[in-house]
């Protein structure tokens, strides 16, 4: 039995290599990849080489990218982190044939897993099975950003991830699957408003059509637009909390611009370049903002074990079940083959195809 893998083998180059498949061993199982989400930020990165594993050491005790040798040196075969597969081999009584999981083992047809230390994540029946491709990792990105919020106004007694956005005035910057799911997230957990600013028109189309508010970032300026709108008391205005999805300079001197003063933004982007649009002695520093990175390596301090991956994961759930019609329809933007996976890669690195999600279907 082999395995097909999609490969970056360099800078520019994806392949798809095959790979003899690991035999099955005792408290182990195999999946059969049924879909296999695009992930356009994170994945393209290590396509276009600007991902940061691929040029230097990053020293994880210190919490340093160092100079040296690649921390993720091309040839790099694990690409991707939103899998839904069906469990066609069984060794452990923890995970029974035929169950239909998420994991995050990468681009490949096939997987043995270590329920140990790997998680599987349960679809319900009740799901689109194509939907899943968000509950393991990608979904918990943007729960974990409304956690950030909730740890903000409330430390550690976080008791509902709605906490940092139940009737507040929420700003989403960038209207991709990140930002997107966010304001969905946002606006389910209760808050007041949620405006989702993106330059993009086809991105603020499929914002609408999930019933969202949106604002051109090019028309009226949005800092006035909303300040306008959002006041709270004299020389009080603005949002209060500010979501930063879109990993661009300007996206996050926008996410500063619109925050109402002592306001803070929870940024989900990933940035691979410089900053020199992030203008810091000017709202930042005369608002008294805050800026809080709230990646899904860990969540807010003082939260955890309550607040894992797992609860993440069936926050999405939730999502999903109450939002998966339009998702499906809205934002998954192209089903495509498998084996189509290294043209697709390559176009989207060079801009040469535009998609909001790709899913790969095996």
């Amino acid at each position: 039995m082999r395995d097909r893998v999609v490969t970056v083998t360099a800078p520019g180059r994806v392949e798809l290599v095959e790979q003899e498949a690991a035999a099955l061993r005792p408290g182990t199982f195999r999946v059969e990849t049924l879909f296999s989400g695009v992930s356009a930020g994170t994945e393209l990165s290590y396509v276009k080489g600007t991902n940061p594993y691929v040029n230097v050491t990053w020293n994880a005790d210190l919490g340093l990218f160092q100079p040296g040798d690649a921390s993720t040196p091309y040839p790099v075969t694990r690409l991707g982190y939103m899998q839904v597969g069906r469990v066609v081999e069984s060794a452990t009584a923890a995970v029974p044939v035929g169950a239909v999981g998420a994991m995050t083992y990468g681009h490949r047809t096939g997987w043995l897993a270590d329920p140990v230390a790997e998680r599987f994540v349960p679809l319900p029946d009740d799901l689109d099975p194509l939907l899943g491709v968000y509950v393991a990792h990608m979904g918990p990105i943007c729960a974990n950003g409304l956690l950030h919020a909730a740890a903000d106004l409330h430390g550690a007694d976080v008791r509902s991830l709605g906490d940092g956005v139940r009737g507040r005035r929420v700003a989403v910057v960038g209207a991709g699957v990140v930002g997107l799911l966010t304001a969905l997230l946002a606006r389910r957990h209760g808050a007041a408003s949620v405006v989702v600013l993106d330059p993009t028109p086809r991105r603020r189309e499929v914002a609408e059509a999930l019933g969202l508010e949106t604002l051109d970032p090019d028309a009226d300026d949005p800092a006035v637009v909303l300040k306008t709108r959002w006041a709270h008391t004299a020389g009080d205005r603005g949002a209060d909390v500010v979501f930063q999805c879109r990993g661009q300079a300007w996206a996050l001197q926008l996410a500063l611009r619109v925050l109402r003063p002592q306001g803070t933004v929870i940024d989900l982007a990933f940035y691979q370049g410089g900053a020199d649009a992030v203008r810091l002695g000017e709202e930042f520093h005369h608002n008294g903002l805050a800026l809080r990175c709230a990646q899904i390596g860990r969540v807010p301090r003082g939260l955890a074990p309550t607040w894992d991956r797992e609860r993440l994961s069936a926050e999405t759930i939730d999502l999903l079940r109450t939002h998966g019609d339009v998702i499906r329809k809205h934002l998954v933007s192209a089903v495509v083959p498998f084996d189509e996976a290294p043209t697709l890669l390559t176009d989207l690195a060079e801009r040469r195809r535009q998609e909001l999600q790709v899913v790969l279907a095996v």
